[in-house]
């Protein structure tokens, strides 16, 4: 009889070593080079307003033609993940946006650069939603949402990374060193990607076909074990619930009714307020009265804030499940809307804005780890992409909303608020959906349905040893 192994236990018996610290790496940098070409336009802009003679407000289309382009990648290479592999389309959304990204450099009008910088927004769109669920299916589940927070960490960092290029780099060689170095280096890791990026060994059971890759990568992961040539991988039938339904309904089954929307909203409020603030904190605050300089370093600490705020989560979200997001949902609305109630110095507003950037951006990096638990392996990738499509509605009206409000010249007391009215209404959605998923998974903490819900694989081999 051949050795079976059930590939739930086989998962999370890991002790972490190698293997998950190669994951978590090659992830990040996947991560860094995504958030950096999502901010580099924003500091090629004023090179090029004199170089090609057109006004700020013909760079809004530009600005918001990644977001509309992650609207649909998002959801189409998520797709693409749940068919063919979540590795497959990390590296097709990579270069995707490599490639984009480089033929920015041979552009000589706007139009030209709104075009690209929708290709570039697909490729953005389907790395994400493929990375959390790659990450989700290799990482055990006592250390899951650490490890996928970690590695959105590298988002934050990212970008910050334009700004850093733009002051050592752009007086000596001109803008198009942000875009060539934007393209290059999604490239680079992708090349990197083909042999150093695991499959997922939870993909590669269900999907069947290429038993000697899935193997291959549970040795790698598992090396204290002795798994034989012909072992027999296999998945607990819970893992799989709503499989038997298809399109986006999978999405809605196995208990996820009313899961799903409320995640959503969560997605769209926390991008509509990010959106909005990293759009116009340092014009805010400089038109407010602060210099420039300090504006810019207060607006700074947003991210810094979020920085922080994703390492909290790393630690709090494997024990505290939704509780910890839905906590910070709770804080942002009176962080934002302080902002426009303190003096307008730097000493006021450098903690709040810190404090502002922990808790929405945290509350973000919440939500994209909360997906990739949520789903089960046979829609994960699409469920994390649909969550981020939806989201970016959010991303998107943001800054328009922003704008608007800031052309009706409002006090700073009503522009604050609007900015987080959103997160109070996020705040109700996940204040409900800790109620759902403790319902749904009998406890705090996030992840597939129990497996011991499940009537037990005739066959089935003894509990791996942990």
């Amino acid at each position: 009889m051949s050795q079976i192994i059930q590939v739930e236990e086989l998962v999370d018996g890991q002790r972490i070593g190698w293997f998950n610290l190669n994951l978590l790496i090659w992830s990040f940098l996947a991560m860094f080079a995504d958030g950096y070409d999502i901010g580099a336009l924003s500091f090629a802009q004023p090179a090029l307003e004199r170089l090609w003679h057109v006004p700020k407000a013909a760079f809004g289309p530009a600005s918001s033609a990644s977001l509309f382009g992650i609207l649909l990648g998002a959801p189409l290479l998520g797709l693409i993940g749940d068919r063919y592999g979540r590795k497959t389309a990390i590296i097709l959304g990579s270069l995707i946006y490599g490639v984009s990204s480089i033929a920015i450099v041979g552009t000589h009008n706007l139009d030209q650069v709104i075009v690209l910088r929708f290709i570039t927004g697909i490729g953005l769109g389907g790395l994400m939603p493929n990375t959390i669920a790659l990450n989700s299916e290799l990482a055990p589940k006592r250390l899951r949402a650490t490890l996928i927070t970690l590695m959105f960490v590298g988002i934050t960092l990212g970008s910050s990374a334009p700004g850093l290029i733009a002051y050592g780099l752009m007086p000596r060689y001109g803008w198009t060193v942000l875009f060539l170095i934007g393209g290059v280096v999604p490239l680079a890791v992708a090349a990197c990607l083909v042999r150093a990026l695991p499959e997922s060994v939870k993909f590669l059971t269900l999907r069947g076909g290429r038993q000697r890759q899935l193997l291959a990568t549970a040795r790698k992961m598992r090396r204290d074990l002795a798994l034989a040539d012909d072992v027999e991988f296999v998945m607990a039938p819970a893992a799989d619930a709503g499989a038997d339904v298809v399109g986006i309904r999978q999405l809605f089954a196995g208990g996820l009714t009313w899961i799903t929307p409320l995640l959503w909203l969560c997605f769209c409020t926390a991008l509509m307020s990010n959106y909005f603030l990293n759009s116009f904190l340092p014009l805010i605050f400089r038109d407010s009265g602060l210099p420039a300089g300090k504006a810019a370093l207060a607006a700074t600490l947003y991210h810094v804030g979020g920085t922080v705020g994703g390492l909290l989560m790393s630690m709090l979200l494997d024990r505290f499940g939704f509780v910890v997001i839905a906590a910070l949902f709770v804080l942002a609305a009176p962080a934002v809307w302080a902002l426009g109630i303190v003096h307008t110095t730097f000493l006021t507003l450098a903690p709040l804005a810190a404090a502002s950037g922990l808790a929405v951006l945290g509350a973000q990096f919440g939500n994209n780890a909360a997906a990739g638990l949520l789903y089960p392996t046979a829609v994960r990738s699409k469920g994390v992409g649909w969550a981020l499509g939806v989201g970016r509605f959010g991303a998107v009206v943001g800054p328009l909303l922003g704008g608007v409000l800031l052309g009706m010249n409002l006090p700073l007391r009503q522009l604050f608020l609007a900015a987080a009215a959103p997160m109070l209404v996020g705040a109700v959605a996940a204040v409900a959906l800790v109620r759902l998923c403790h319902v749904r998974l009998g406890g705090l903490r996030l992840g597939d349905v129990p497996v011991s819900s499940a009537p037990p694989l005739p066959g089935a081999g003894a509990p791996l040893p942990h």
